[in-house]
């Protein structure tokens, strides 16, 4: 292999495109999501019940990032796309039922378990509940009621899984907007119109409407599986080829994409037993991560990936490194800002979109604060969606899963010696999660960069500092901006929806305009990526 760090030579377009289609619907599932923390906010506050019900349904979530955006797409997307270019249609829907029973079962089992074991659980994810007794056995009631979301998260997973491998992005993207809509609607109908008849509380009602909204999930993407000609079919060829090789991808790319999302655990943890609040603002603050990190990161990965798992397959490793490098340099492009941006105008978002009802002005600058730290890490935790699939596409799963390991023993010591010995209490755990996630990044890009031959790294690097430049200039020009609104208007909900309509257009302008200036690459393919899927289906 040819070392490759000069200029980069211009992969073709497919992957911007497919990652602003992409970015376009996930844009819409964030912005949903967060209408959805809005309403639970505003009536259930950051207390012991709001603690709970975020405990509950983080121990099911945590497979969103396992399957959804981890282990089952890093093993079963290049599986079943190597099916797909090298094999019959009728073998790849062969493997695709096969891995969506085997998960029916396994899962399915899973879940079980987890509605029996779940005092256990419960104990060991927030041992600081146990000093009270309610909140321990409310969360221990929410974990039972939302465990099933498990299973439908994963086969809706799968489903995204195989459409993605058909190219198809725009529809399974949209399917996390129907999971908030779903699951408010369905939540708020059980919990405050059927609750009273059925001796239901508002909270159980809102823990119902999570399962319900990940049916629909599922169901949202049936009929594009069935148009692409996948539909289900109980299949128990335990011992196929196929499913065997992607269960032992699976094996350690659960833990490799894990590292996160099992630091998240450890964090809450820390967190219960820092008093009631810590573990609300944590996951508020985290909500709020996951837009640009759901926009740019996932949104590139989903693109990326079935194109490097081509490029691996047909042994066109120059069209990998290509393909590797650009999608990298667009998380930078995109990330490094938006970091910027949320490190500084914390406060504002958080007041405009929480604050009210239950949720007080106390709430939103300990919120602030912990997404001021998960901010730190924004660049690097993109990154590592992109990097971490792309080992993988290789063939190697064993890599990301030994970094991880390490990453998550470094995340529990930093997250000890944060709260134990300084007095950052729940900012110092979001910032452990942002100083591993970086650290996971930079290990893995140094290792496949080996890998490959190189990544055309001089090009990234100064593309990268350019980046880093036009968004250090939006930063300082928001921050004089949000002070003097703030001055003028004050803190209260009004005050922060006034400091948005000013200092976001400001800030936009000012981070295109140096970009401009420095002649940032692939400033226009970003804008055209967004842009396009927009107008198109603004015409029809």
């Amino acid at each position: 292999m040819n070392n490759t760090e000069g200029e980069i030579v211009q992969p073709s377009d497919s992957v911007v495109r497919s990652a602003g289609v992409v970015s376009v619907a996930v844009f819409m599932s964030r912005i949903t999501g967060l209408v959805r923390e809005s309403v639970m906010s505003r009536l259930f506050g950051a207390g012991v019940v709001m603690d709970a019900f975020n405990l509950g349904f983080r121990i099911p979530n945590l497979t969103r990032d396992l399957f959804a955006e981890g282990a089952l797409s890093s093993a079963f997307v290049p599986t079943f796309t190597e099916y797909l270019a090298t094999r019959s249609k009728k073998e790849a829907a062969e493997l695709a039922n096969l891995v969506a029973t085997a998960l029916t079962v396994v899962v399915g089992a899973l879940c079980v378990i987890g509605v029996i074991f779940a005092p256990a659980l419960v104990g060991i994810l927030a041992s600081g509940f146990r000093a009270d007794p309610a909140k321990f056995a409310l969360a221990v009631v929410m974990t039972r009621i939302m465990f099933p979301f498990l299973l439908l998260v994963a086969l809706a997973a799968q489903a995204m899984g195989v459409l993605n491998a058909c190219n198809q992005f725009f529809v399974p993207a949209m399917a996390s907007t129907f999971f908030n809509i779903g699951s408010v609607g369905f939540g708020l109908i059980a919990g405050y119109l059927l609750g009273p008849h059925i001796g239901i509380t508002h909270i159980e009602g809102m823990a119902i409407g999570v399962v319900l909204g990940g049916a629909l999930q599922l169901l949202w993407q049936v009929p594009s599986l069935r148009r692409s000609g996948f539909l289900f079919h109980p299949d128990f060829k335990w011992r196929h080829p196929g499913l065997i090789h992607i269960f032992q991808l699976m094996g350690p790319a659960i833990l490799g994409n894990a590292a996160t999302q099992i630091n998240v655990m450890v964090n809450t943890n820390f967190a219960s037993q820092l008093g009631n609040g810590p573990v609300s603002w944590l996951s508020y603050a985290f909500r709020f991560m996951q837009l640009p990190i759901g926009l740019f990161g996932v949104a590139i990965a989903s693109a990326t990936l079935p194109a490097v798992s081509r490029s691996a397959a047909a042994r066109n490793y120059d069209e990998f490194r290509r393909t590797l490098s650009r999608s990298l340099a667009m998380v930078f492009l995109l990330t490094i800002p938006s970091s910027v941006g949320l490190y500084v105008l914390g406060p504002s978002i958080i007041g405009a979109v929480y604050q009210g009802g239950r949720f007080h002005v106390s709430d939103t600058y300990q919120t602030a604060t912990a997404l001021s730290c998960y901010a730190v890490g924004l660049a690097g935790y993109a990154a590592l969606k992109v990097v971490s699939p792309s080992f993988y596409a290789l063939g190697d799963a064993r890599t990301p899963m030994y970094v991880s390991l390490v990453s998550i023993l470094v995340n529990f010591g930093a997250a000890f010696a944060l709260t134990r010995y300084t007095s950052l209490g729940h900012a110092g755990l979001a910032l452990s999660t942002s100083a591993v996630a970086t650290f996971g990044f930079i290990v893995q890009f140094w290792i496949i960069r080996g890998r490959i031959g190189g990544i055309y790294g001089r090009q990234l690097v100064a593309s990268v500092g350019r980046v880093l430049v036009a968004s250090l200039a939006m930063g300082a020009a928001i921050w004089v901006s949000s002070h003097f609104m703030e001055g003028r208007f004050g803190v209260s909900q009004l005050g922060r929806l006034a400091d948005l309509s000013v200092s976001l257009p400001i800030g936009l302008a000012i981070f295109y305009g140096a970009c401009r200036i420095m002649k940032v690459p692939d400033l226009d393919a970003a804008i055209n990526a967004v842009a396009r899927p927009v107008m198109r289906r603004m015409k029809r």
